[in-house]
């Protein structure tokens, strides 16, 4: 499968950004042109999101497999990494399975570790809500704004979501996501990445201070499978800690990516 990305900048070593669940490669656009003064920064689709392909099957190692084969059409041999919750989860598998093609790795706000599914449906009411709009029938992105209001009262967090709406030539509306693939999927999204080794490469993980997606045993797993690991917590952000503490996050991974060690 060849993911859709967009090419921010074209000068330094390679860096990938992967965004998290219901995102694209634009939700990190801000990060995005400013990592780009110092890197070729390049956004992905991951499957389902986007404009790349869609698919019934959304494991960690198949969608891992996807960021391999988008390295091999470009001619990368290897790249840096941050990806966001199951971007985060994404990035993680290409480091086990692949670690020559990974040089830094940031994680946003997920762990290794298996989230159990009913979990993650509380944490994401937005499935339910965004698969209850009747998107062919809609008239405006406002009304689909009003049929997410009482499930996503953040206007925030229903911005986000609205920016999967992509209006029909012929009138209406149609999801960019393949919301049935990621329903079916859940149990998939929530588990651990897979590996029966650790990652001996530079990692950051920055989770936000008041993130649901940090407990005091996740750091135990972090610490196991990445012995090399920096662990950050910003203040006043939870999981969309791109979007809560923007300068703040961007700071921090750009003093990570600086430090010396491992290149692309």
């Amino acid at each position: 499968m060849l993911l859709s990305h967009r090419q921010y900048s074209g000068d330094g070593e390679p860096l990938l950004i992967l965004h998290g669940l219901f995102g694209s490669q634009a939700n990190w656009g801000w990060h995005a042109r400013h990592l780009a003064e110092c890197f070729a920064v390049y956004g992905l689709d991951l499957r389902n999101h986007g404009a790349s392909p869609h698919d019934g099957h959304m494991s960690y190692p198949a969608m891992a497999t996807d960021v391999s084969e988008w390295l091999d059409v470009q001619g990368m041999e290897s790249c840096h990494l941050l990806g966001h919750s199951m971007g985060g989860k994404v990035a993680m598998q290409l480091a086990f399975a692949a670690p020559e093609r990974v040089g830094k790795l940031v994680v946003a706000d997920i762990a290794p570790v298996d989230y159990n599914v009913s979990t993650i449906k509380a944490r994401h009411p937005a499935l339910t809500a965004l698969q209850n709009i009747p998107v062919q029938e809609l008239g405006s992105r406002a009304e689909a704004d009003e049929f997410l209001r009482d499930a996503i009262p953040e206007d925030r967090v229903r911005e986000f979501l609205l920016t999967n709406l992509e209006r029909l030539p012929q009138g209406g509306y149609r999801w960019r996501l393949n919301l049935a693939a990621i329903e079916a999927n859940l149990a998939a999204m929530s588990s651990a990445p897979e590996t029966s080794e650790s990652y001996g490469g530079p990692v950051l993980f920055l989770f936000g201070e008041r993130s649901a997606y940090l407990q005091f045993d996740h750091q135990l797993e972090i610490r196991r499978l990445f012995p090399a690991a920096e662990i950050q917590l910003l203040p006043d952000a939870g999981h969309w800690l791109n979007v809560e503490q923007p300068q703040a996050s961007l700071k921090a991974i750009e003093e990570f990516l600086a430090k010396g060690g491992q290149d692309a």
